[in-house]
């Protein structure tokens, strides 16, 4: 969520009705904006604002009603409160039927207005965020259309990636499940001088022994039976471009013998034959265990961790990037709807919180998984973290869960750089002002974390 502030443009005739709803608006913490008709309000309405609407429906002029549709026009996603002293039910079902966000009829109490008002406001604001996220995704190009995110470890990922790539040097991955470490061996490829030739993947976890030797290698026609023609094997078919190795820690030790003599040689022979065929690629390997830990402990060849371990990357969690879910979740969104062929049910305040305090143990595939079940409604009020979420999160009110989300993303940034607030600020890109106010409002202290 955003901190933006939203405008109520407030129409009502009845000039004490509209005296005495600004002012309970106010005491809430809204700006208003009142007026005693549509034609004296419908100038200061726009498209993609920060504003919603509240408005008697019986006015001299143009109606309420009638302005709701014009307004829906204008912008859908604008929320449009309609007040009547009427009772008319057949009026306020047809609104919202077309597009109305709610109905209050007179009289009503001024704690209920405010809190028709504070919903329709964090409705707004989420979909401003929103329609945001959207011109970001669509403006982006070259890598950061495809790593994406907004944190300063997506950026220096970027960096690290793009200065890699215009080498040849080999490069090991490490990152948890799900933390996008295929893509980014893409990234390698696709941004280098080897772009226009193949990217080979193999993912060496669960691949049996007697198979690895001839996916890497391939073999020759009668090299064995079943054997019925000649094979190219990965290495081959890489030749000129990049060789990713996924879950090589899960390697058989003799494979990684032949891999070694390969990466060394860069020559490779196929099973049955002893014709040696030269191969020109790169090796990207990709890990989630650390490789020289296991070299200590003899579960991986340590002359081939110092044969393949050149350069490394290493992928931040989604737990600590948190800034970058709602640019995820709006592209895997967008993907899906495109997908499934249908729209994707509105993103609840709550849903957000929830989606911002979850601690992801998935990473990104995870919450693709959950983007997608959006999409296609399956995903309810069953969104991740709502089981484990604790009780001011589950059972409170949208402020106090929000602040608890705050509170946690707040913390986090404060941890990572070690209690500094300047950096802090900068790395959640507010001002060291604004962060110091909410420091205070939220009582945490930036010693604390150093």
């Amino acid at each position: 969520m955003t901190d933006t502030a939203i405008r109520v443009i407030f129409v009502e005739d009845d000039e004490d009705v509209r005296i005495g709803c600004r002012q309970a608006l106010e005491l809430a913490g809204f700006e208003v904006e009142a007026f005693a008709s549509v034609e004296a309000a419908r100038p200061r309405v726009q498209a993609g604002q920060p504003l919603l609407v509240l408005c008697d429906v019986r006015l001299p002029g143009t109606s309420g009603l009638d302005w709701q549709r014009e307004l829906q026009a204008l912008d859908a996603e604008l929320p449009v409160i309609l007040i009547t002293g009427h009772g008319d039910i057949a009026m306020a079902v047809q609104a919202m039927q077309e597009g109305t966000y709610d109905f209050i009829g007179k009289p009503f109490a001024s704690d209920h207005l405010v809190s028709v008002v504070r919903r329709a406001a964090d409705k707004r604001r989420l979909a401003l965020q929103v329609r945001a996220l959207r011109e970001q995704l669509e403006q982006r190009q070259g890598i950061e259309a495809t790593l994406l995110g907004r944190s300063p470890a997506m950026e220096r990922l970027r960096q690290r990636v793009l200065a890699l790539a215009a080498t040849s040097a080999d490069v090991v991955i490490y990152g948890e499940t799900g933390t996008g470490k295929e893509l980014v061996a893409r990234c390698l490829h696709d941004h280098g001088p080897r772009r226009k030739a193949n990217f080979v993947a193999l993912n060496c976890g669960g691949l049996p022994e007697n198979l690895a030797e001839t996916e890497l290698f391939g073999h020759e026609a009668g090299a064995f039976t079943g054997a019925q023609r000649v094979r190219v094997g990965k290495f081959e078919h890489a030749h000129g471009g990049t060789l990713f190795l996924d879950e090589i820690e899960s390697m058989p030790m003799s494979v990684q013998v032949k891999l070694l003599r390969a990466l060394q040689e860069r020559s490779i022979e196929r099973i049955g034959s002893n014709k040696p065929i030269a191969v020109d690629c790169r090796v990207v390997a990709a890990s989630k265990e650390d490789l020289k830990l296991m070299a200590e402990q003899q579960r991986f060849r340590a002359d081939l961790y110092y044969r393949i371990g050149v350069a490394f990357i290493e992928l931040p969690p989604l737990r600590e990037r948190r800034e970058d879910i709602p640019l995820l979740f709006e592209h895997f969104s967008l993907a899906a709807q495109q997908r499934f062929q249908r729209a994707a049910p509105p993103l609840t305040p709550a849903q957000a919180a929830t989606l911002m305090s979850h601690a992801w143990p998935g990473n990104v595939r995870e919450l693709r998984n959950v983007a997608e079940r959006h999409v296609l409604g399956l995903a309810g009020d069953d969104l991740p973290g709502s089981e484990g979420a604790p009780p001011a999160a589950s059972g409170a009110t949208l402020a106090t869960q929000l602040e608890h989300v705050e509170r946690t993303l707040i913390a986090d940034a404060l941890r990572r750089q070690r209690g500094d607030v300047v950096a802090t600020a900068q790395a959640l890109g507010i001002g060291k002002q604004t962060l110091y106010d909410k420091l205070k409002r939220l009582g945490l202290r930036a010693e604390e974390f150093r």
